[in-house]
């Protein structure tokens, strides 16, 4: 079995902890809210037998330090074009899920050519779902609002975290027994002084911050190739067109769906995820 080292790599001015494994290319795995680098635990092994696999914990997060500002989406890409910096990384094979997918985005828009390619694990851009959001999606989305409120979530989650944690995560699996497997870690994460506050930041950011950014340049597209991977039970591809949300932001996107899996993908169906990460790292990035 394939080794996972760990270490603490000071970047961009905050000190990350990252998981890595490997030998190769390079390969950056981005998790989202409210998961850790710990998420990747059943994908890793498998994708470093073929790349140097990095999995770090995201700004204010797991292990990685949680200061007050800096959760718009270009700081926390700056994030990780730091750490790759500081690890020697380059040409980067870029995977992220949720939040992460949004690191990824951001890091390919704002630095066109700079990756290699990224794939998108459930996840569509939040401008995208907030103009078509209607009131069956807004039921599904209610944790962007109540985490954006000021002070309130972390007061009310702290009362009951695993209660909180739970009531958030089972919806988006489509088999809620691979949450009982993974809920004790996240409750153990979230527990970390900072880590409820950090978290929430990435939303507080979102309305703001984050449409301030995408407004500055709205025909920007990704240059490299994009391959999504989303659940159609539980994850995005229940309520969005993920390849339609995509296309708009990309010149060549593919994807599939998968049937019984929900938004956690890389929890809910790894040996299918490992194929489609293989299988696209393998395609030829030129058209």
């Amino acid at each position: 079995m394939t080794d996972v080292e760990t270490a603490t790599v000071r970047a961009n001015g905050i000190r990350i902890h990252v998981r890595a494994a490997g030998s190769g290319p390079a390969m950056m795995l981005l998790h989202g809210w409210p998961q850790t680098s710990w998420a990747w635990r059943k994908v890793m092994p498998a994708l470093a037998r073929h790349y140097r696999v990095v999995a770090p914990d995201l700004r204010g997060l797991g292990d990685t330090d949680k200061p007050a500002t800096g959760y718009d989406v270009r700081t926390l890409a700056e994030d990780m074009r730091a750490l790759a910096s500081a690890l020697g990384l380059e040409n980067v094979y870029l995977v992220g899920t949720d939040w992460g997918g949004l690191v990824a985005r951001r890091w390919a828009l704002d630095h066109p050519g700079e990756l290699d390619r990224l794939a998108i694990i459930d996840m569509v851009p939040h401008g995208r779902i907030l103009e078509s959001m209607t009131p069956d999606h807004a039921r599904g989305a209610w944790h962007y609002f109540f985490n954006a409120v000021p002070d309130l979530p972390e007061r009310l989650a702290s009362l009951d975290l695993r209660f909180f944690l739970e009531a958030f995560f089972r919806p988006k699996y489509h088999d809620a027994a691979n949450m009982d497997e993974a809920l004790d870690a996240y409750v153990r994460a979230y527990s970390k002084p900072g880590a409820l506050r950090g978290g929430f930041n990435y939303y507080r950011a979102m309305f703001e911050e984050n449409r301030r950014i995408d407004a500055e340049a709205p025909e920007r597209r990704i240059r490299e190739p994009v391959h999504c991977v989303w659940g159609k039970s539980g994850g995005m591809g229940g309520p969005y067109d993920v390849l339609g949300m995509w296309s708009k932001e990309a010149d060549r996107v593919t994807g599939v769906g998968l049937d019984a899996c929900g938004h956690y993908v890389h929890e809910e169906a790894p040996e299918r995820l490992v194929r489609e990460l293989l299988e696209f790292g393998a395609r030829p990035k030129s058209p």
